[in-house]
């Protein structure tokens, strides 16, 4: 689990997590509030999804996570 700030302040974790289907996608959790979100990431597998979160600075996950979506929950 990474934490980071998004371009207006808030504060965020991000984790690797995989889709029923295989996917992998980097998971956006609010530290204080507001909904999950998700976006693909491409990799082979969890682990190397993890590296990839750990490697990609803070710009890049901002950007990463604007481009996000709401996480379907159910």
């Amino acid at each position: 689990m990474r934490r980071f700030r998004d371009s207006e302040g808030s504060e965020w974790e991000v984790v690797a997590g995989r889709e029923s289907w295989g996917s992998i996608y980097a998971i956006f959790i609010p530290v204080v509030e507001g909904e999950l979100r998700q976006s693909p990431i491409q990799a082979s597998g969890y682990e190397e999804a993890t590296a990839e979160l750990e490697r990609l600075s803070e710009v890049e996950l901002q950007v990463m996570l604007a481009q996000s979506q709401p996480k379907p929950m159910g």
